[in-house]
C-alpha cells in the first residue's frame, strides 16, 4: 500500500492533536513575520531620525531643523526645558545636566514604542519547538498504539504515522528559529540606536547650555545699558 507523504497529506492524516499543534505553530509563525515587516519599517524610520539628529548636532543647526520623530520629541521636549531658563544661581553644568535628562526621558519613551511585539518574538523563539514536541509525540503515541492494534510493524506502516508527528517537530523550528534571530537583531539594533541618540544627545545639552549661558551672560550687561 502506497503512502502519500506530502506535506498536505502529513497534515490532513494527522491526528486532530497534532493537527491543532500544527495550525498554532503556523499562525505562530505568521504573526512573527507580520511583526518583522512592522518592525524594519519602525526601526529604518527610526534610524534615519538618528541620522537626522546627528546631521544636526554635527552641523550646529538643531533649532533651524527640529525635525519628526524621537528626534522631534527630544528637541520638543528641550524647547520646553529651555523655555524655563537657567534657575536662578543655577551652573551651565547643572544646566546642561538638566537638558540632557529630559532629552533622554523623551527618547526612552519614543524607543520603547519599538518593543511592542518584541516579547512575542521571544516567546515563539523559544517555545515553539516545545510546543512541536509535544506534538510529536503525541502522534508518536497513537502510532505506537495503532501499531499494537494492527499487528503489524512493517515500515510501510510505521513510517507515516511517524513522519506526521515528526512534522509538528519540524514546523516548531521552523517557527523559532527565524523569531530567535530577528528578536536578537532588533534586540541589538534597539541598544545601537539608544547608543546614537545618547552620544548626540550630550553633544545637543552642550550646544544648549553653552547658548543659553551667553545669553544669560549678556542679558545683566543690557539690563545695565539701560
Amino acid at each position: 500500500m502506497n503512502h502519500d507523504l506530502s506535506f498536505t497529506a502529513l497534515v490532513l492524516n494527522a491526528d486532530p492533536i497534532v493537527q491543532s499543534v500544527m495550525a498554532i505553530l503556523v499562525l505562530s509563525s505568521v504573526t512573527c513575520w507580520a511583526i518583522v515587516v512592522e518592525k524594519l519599517v519602525s526601526f529604518g524610520r527610526t534610524r534615519r531620525s538618528a541620522r537626522a539628529f546627528e546631521a544636526a548636532v554635527k552641523a550646529d543647526v538643531l533649532l533651524a531643523k527640529p525635525g519628526e520623530g524621537v528626534q522631534g520629541a527630544i528637541l520638543a521636549a528641550a524647547a520646553r526645558e529651555k523655555r524655563d531658563g537657567m534657575d536662578p544661581g543655577e551652573s551651565r553644568y547643572e544646566y546642561r545636566v538638566r537638558l540632557e535628562m529630559v532629552m533622554r526621558q523623551a527618547m526612552a519613551h519614543q524607543l520603547r514604542q519599538l518593543e511592542p511585539g518584541l516579547p512575542f518574538l521571544a516567546t515563539v523563539g523559544s517555545a515553539a519547538p516545545f510546543v512541536g514536541l509535544f506534538g510529536t509525540v503525541w502522534g508518536i503515541m497513537n502510532s505506537f498504539t495503532a501499531i499494537a492494534g494492527s499487528n503489524d510493524t512493517s515500515l510501510a506502516v510505521v513510517a507515516p504515522g511517524i513522519a506526521e508527528a515528526l512534522f509538528a517537530t519540524a514546523l516548531g523550528l521552523v517557527a523559532a528559529i527565524p523569531a530567535v534571530v530577528l528578536y536578537n537583531k532588533f534586540s541589538t539594533d534597539l541598544g545601537r540606536l539608544a547608543a546614537r541618540f545618547n552620544a548626540a544627545i550630550n553633544e545637543a545639552a552642550r550646544q544648549f547650555s553653552r547658548a543659553q549661558h551667553a545669553q544669560h551672560a549678556t542679558r545683566p550687561h543690557a539690563e545695565a545699558g539701560q
